[in-house]
C-alpha cells in the first residue's frame, strides 16, 4: 500500500503543472478526510487500493501547489514595473557574456530599498531573485559578489504561442520574480553573507580560476562545461552542433557524468580497500565505506558543477542506485526508481517543468526494463549497444511530445560520443583537476591531453552534424509504432520475435532512404480557414490556411547568435500544425523585424512564390536562386474561398511606407482582414483613397493589424475611422523601448468601439473563419496557470 501511495503522490505533484488555474489550497485540504474515511470503511482490496491512490494524489497536488503559491505571490508588482530601484545582495550563478555586450547574472536580493511611496508592498512577497542584465563599457564578468544595484526590472515575460519554447516557463521554473537592467553597481561587502552566499562565491572563485588556467585550451568552452557545469563560454556553433547531433546532453550535467564519478570513485575505493589484510574490514564495513565514498565523490562534484536542479536530480538518483547496488539491499529495482522519483517531486516540487525530469527518469525506466527482463547476460559491448538502442527509442515519443524530436543521426553520434565520454573524456577530465590543483607546473600537460580527446570527440560531432540530412520519422503516431517496434525486438526474449522487429524496422529505414525526397511535401488540410497572428515579441508574422494551401505574411525578428522567430515560433508551431510547404511568403518589406531569419525558413519548408514590397532588399536576404516577386505587380487572387489583394504605394520605393499590403477577403462568413506592414499616416491616406475607388463594403466583420505596431506615426484619426475594424491586433513586445502601442493609438481604436488584442500580452492569436462568424482565442488563454493570463493594452 506504502508503494501505492507513492505513486498516487508523484502523480499528484505532476498533475498541477497540466491545470490552467491554480486550485486553492484550502480546497484541497477540506478533500483530504474524503479517501481516509473511505480507506477506514472500505472492504474490498481494491478500493482500498484506489482510495491509497487519492490520498496520495491529493496529498501530493496539495503539495505542489502550496510551493507554486509562493512562488506566484514572489513575484515584481505591476506598480514598480519600469521604475528604478535599490537592491542589495549576491550573486546567484556565474556571470556569462550575452548579447550586445551584456553580462547576464542571477541575483539573490537581501533587502529591497523603496522609495517611500512604494513602502506598502511586504518585502516577503517581493522577488528574492532577480535575472538581470548589465550593460555599457563598465560590464564586466567579474564584478564582486555582494553588491548594491540599482535596477530596471519588468514581470516575468515572454513569447507565448502553441509550441516552442517558452521563456516565461523558464524563468518561474528558476524561480526568477523579475527581470530587467542594472542602471548603476557598486561592491558591497560590508552585507551579511549566509550560507548560501558564501558558496555561490566558492562556486565563482572556482570557475574564474579553472577559466583563467584553461583559457588557452582550443575546446575550452566544452572542457569547462564537463568540469563544472559552466557552459557560459560555449558558442552558438558549439548548441547548433550538439542540437543537430542529439548530443546536448553531453554539456549538462546529469546523471551520465555523476554516474561515472560515482562509479570511479566507488572502483578504487573497493580496490583500496580490499588491498587491507583479511578480517580488517567486514564485508558489510566495506560495502558501506564504498557507498559512503561515492555519495561524498558525487555530492562534492555536484557542488562544482553548481548544484544546479537537474544536478540535484542527479545526485539523489545516483545515490540512491548506489544505496541499493553498494549496499546490497535487497529492494527492488522499480522500489527504488518510484523512491527516487518521489525524493525529487518532494524536494523540487517544480521538477515536472524541466525536460530533463521526463528524460533522465524516462532513460533509468528503459533501462531497467532492458536489463530486468532479458533473460540471458549480455557482454559490456553487446550491453552498451543495446542500452543505446532502447534509450533512443524510448525517449523518442518523449522527446517528441515535448516539441524537440530527436535526430535519427542522434543514436549514431550517441553510440559514439557516449562511450568516449564515459570511458576515455571523464576519467582524464578527473584526472586533469587533480593535476591542476596539485601540480600546477603541469598546466600545459594537461591542456594538450585534454585537447586531444576533446578534439576527437568534436571532430566526430562535428562531422555528424554537417551529413546530409537522414530520414525522421513525422507524426506522433509513427514516432510511437517506431519506438514501441525497437523497444518490443529488444525486451522480448524470444529471437524470432526479435528477427521480426528487426526486419520491420530495417524495412522502414529502407523504404524513408530511398523514397526519401521523391514525395512531395504535403500539408495537413484545415476544415475552416484559420489566421494565426504569432507572438514573436517587436515584429510581425502571421499564416493563413485555407484547406492545405498556406501563406506566411513575414517571418519576425532575428539578431544572430542571440533570437530568431523562425527557429523559435514558426518552425515548432507550423510543424506542430502539420505544415511542411509554404505555398506563398509574403515579406510586407526588409526590415529585420519583419523579414528575418529567412535562409533557415527555406532550409525546413519548400517555399513557392515569393512577394515583397522591396524586391531588392529582401533579395540579399534570401537563398541563392530563389525568383522574387515584386508586389506592385500582382493582380487579385484567390486562396480556396479567400481573395487575396495585395497592394503597395506607388510613391514610397524603400522602407516602412514600401510594405506590402495585404487584404484577405471572405464572403461567407462575411469578413475581411488587413494586414498593412509599417505603413505610416501618409501611405494609410493613400490606400484609403484606392479602397474608397474600389468601393469597399462596410457590412463585414473587419479585423486590421495595426499598422507599425501601433505606433503614433501610424493609425492617423482618419485612418481608425474608416476603417473601423471590430478587431484591432496589435503585434508588438512586451514593455518595449519603443512603446508600442502608443496610448493615444489605443484610445483612437478604443473610440469607435474596435476590441484590441495585444501579442505581448495576449499571446498567440488565432481567427477561425466559421460560417457562423470569427471565431477569436488567445494562447495566454489556455496556458498553464503560472502564465500572466490574457490582458487589455
Amino acid at each position: 500500500m506504502a508503494r501505492v501511495g507513492l505513486v498516487g503522490f508523484a502523480c499528484g505533484v505532476i498533475l498541477l503543472y497540466s491545470l490552467a488555474v491554480l486550485p486553492p489550497l484550502h480546497w484541497l485540504i477540506s478533500a483530504m478526510p474524503v479517501p481516509f474515511i473511505a480507506i477506514l470503511s472500505a472492504r474490498s482490496p481494491l478500493f482500498r487500493v484506489v482510495s491509497v491512490l487519492l490520498v496520495g494524489g491529493i496529498v501530493g497536488l496539495a503539495w505542489a501547489a502550496m510551493q507554486a503559491d509562493v512562488r506566484q505571490r514572489s513575484v515584481l508588482p505591476t506598480a514598480l514595473e519600469g521604475q528604478e530601484l535599490d537592491v542589495s545582495g549576491y550573486l546567484c550563478d556565474v556571470p556569462s557574456e550575452g548579447s550586445f555586450g551584456s553580462v547576464r547574472f542571477g541575483f539573490c536580493v537581501t533587502q529591497w530599498h523603496l522609495p517611500e511611496g512604494e513602502s506598502t508592498f511586504p518585502s516577503a512577497e517581493l522577488p528574492d531573485q532577480l535575472r538581470l542584465a548589465w550593460y555599457g563599457d563598465d560590464a564586466t564578468t567579474k564584478p564582486g559578489h555582494q553588491l548594491m544595484l540599482t535596477v530596471a526590472l519588468k514581470r516575468p515575460h515572454g513569447v507565448v504561442n502553441p509550441e516552442g519554447f517558452r521563456y516565461e516557463s523558464w524563468l518561474y521554473r528558476k524561480g526568477f520574480g523579475a527581470t530587467g537592467t542594472v542602471r548603476e553597481l557598486s561592491r558591497a561587502d560590508h552585507i551579511e553573507c549566509p550560507l548560501r552566499c558564501r558558496y555561490h562565491r566558492w562556486r565563482g572563485e572556482l570557475v574564474n580560476a579553472a577559466s583563467d588556467r584553461l583559457s588557452e585550451a582550443r575546446h575550452f568552452p566544452l572542457i569547462t562545461s564537463l568540469m563544472m557545469g559552466y557552459r557560459g563560454h560555449m558558442q552558438p556553433e558549439h548548441w547548433d552542433v550538439l542540437k543537430a547531433t542529439g548530443t546536448i546532453h553531453l554539456v549538462a550535467i546529469s546523471g551520465l557524468h555523476l554516474g561515472l564519478i560515482a562509479a570511479g570513485a566507488g572502483f578504487l575505493c573497493r580496490r583500496l580497500l580490499l588491498r587491507l589484510p583479511e578480517r580488517r574490514v567486514s564485508p558489510a564495513t566495506l560495502r558501506m565505506l564504498v557507498f559512503l565514498v561515492v555519495a561524498s565523490a558525487s555530492v562534492g562534484y555536484a557542488l562544482v558543477a553548481g548544484f544546479s536542479v537537474p544536478t540535484r536530480r542527479a545526485l539523489i538518483m545516483v545515490i540512491i542506485a548506489g544505496w541499493v547496488l553498494v549496499g546490497a539491499r535487497q529492494t527492488g529495482v522499480f522500489t527504488g526508481l518510484l523512491t527516487a522519483l518521489v525524493l525529487v517531486l518532494l524536494t523540487d516540487s517544480f521538477s515536472p517543468l524541466d525536460q530533463g525530469f521526463w528524460l533522465s527518469f524516462g532513460a533509468v525506466t528503459v533501462l531497467v526494463l532492458l536489463f530486468a527482463l532479458r533473460v540471458r547476460g549480455t557482454g559490456w559491448i553487446v550491453g552498451l549497444l543495446l542500452a543505446q538502442v532502447a534509450v533512443f527509442a524510448g525517449l523518442w515519443p518523449i522527446l517528441s511530445s515535448l516539441g524537440q524530436p530527436q535526430p535519427v543521426l542522434g543514436l549514431v553520434a550517441n553510440l559514439f560520443a557516449i562511450p568516449w565520454v564515459s570511458l576515455v573524456v571523464m576519467p582524464l577530465l578527473a584526472l586533469g583537476a587533480f593535476v591542476l590543483v596539485f601540480l600546477p607546473a603541469a598546466n600545459a600537460l594537461v591542456i594538450g591531453v585534454l585537447d586531444v580527446v576533446f578534439g576527437v570527440l568534436w571532430q566526430g560531432l562535428s562531422w555528424l552534424a554537417n551529413v546530409d540530412p537522414v530520414p525522421t520519422v513525422s507524426g506522433s503516431l509513427q514516432v510511437a509504432g517506431f519506438s514501441l517496434v525497437v523497444l518490443m525486438a529488444l525486451l522480448v526474449p524470444f529471437s524470432g520475435f526479435r528477427k521480426a522487429s528487426a526486419c520491420v524496422v530495417s524495412l522502414w529505414i529502407a523504404v524513408s532512404v530511398f523514397r526519401g525526397n521523391e514525395v512531395e511535401p504535403s500539408n495537413d488540410t484545415v476544415a475552416h480557414p484559420e489566421i494565426w497572428v504569432w507572438d514573436v515579441g517587436q515584429g510581425l508574422s502571421v499564416m493563413l490556411r485555407e484547406r492545405d494551401r498556406v501563406l506566411v505574411y513575414d517571418t519576425g525578428p532575428a539578431l544572430e547568435g542571440v533570437y530568431s522567430s523562425v527557429e523559435s515560433v514558426l518552425i515548432p508551431n507550423l510543424t506542430a500544425l502539420g505544415v511542411r510547404r509554404i505555398d506563398t511568403l509574403v515579406i510586407s518589406h526588409g526590415d529585420g523585424d519583419h523579414a528575418g531569419g529567412l535562409p533557415l525558413l527555406f532550409e525546413r519548408f519548400e517555399v513557392g512564390r515569393v512577394v515583397t514590397g522591396e524586391p531588392g532588399r529582401v533579395a540579399d536576404k534570401l537563398p541563392e536562386g530563389v525568383t522574387v516577386e515584386p508586389c506592385s505587380g500582382q493582380v487579385d487572387v484567390r486562396m480556396g474561398h479567400l481573395e487575396l489583394a495585395f497592394w503597395r504605394s506607388t510613391g514610397r520605393v524603400e522602407g516602412n511606407d514600401a510594405s506590402c499590403v495585404l487584404t484577405v477577403s471572405s464572403a461567407v462568413p462575411p469578413v475581411e482582414v488587413v494586414l498593412p506592414g509599417d505603413i505610416t499616416r501618409r501611405v494609410e491616406e493613400e490606400l484609403m483613397a484606392r479602397a474608397d475607388h474600389h468601393g469597399n463594403g462596410t457590412d463585414r466583420y473587419r479585423v486590421t493589424l495595426a499598422p507599425h505596431h501601433g505606433s503614433k506615426t501610424s493609425s492617423s484619426e482618419l485612418w481608425v475611422a474608416r476603417m473601423a475594424p471590430d478587431l484591432t491586433i496589435v503585434s508588438a513586445g512586451y514593455r518595449h523601448r519603443f512603446g508600442h502601442p502608443h496610448a493615444n493609438v489605443v484610445e483612437r481604436y478604443q473610440s469607435v468601439g474596435s476590441d484590441i488584442a495585444n501579442t505581448a500580452t495576449a499571446g498567440a492569436i488565432r481567427l477561425v473563419l466559421e460560417p457562423g462568424g470569427v471565431i477569436t482565442t488567445k494562447a495566454r488563454a489556455a496556458a498553464p496557470f503560472w502564465i500572466r493570463k490574457p490582458e487589455t493594452p
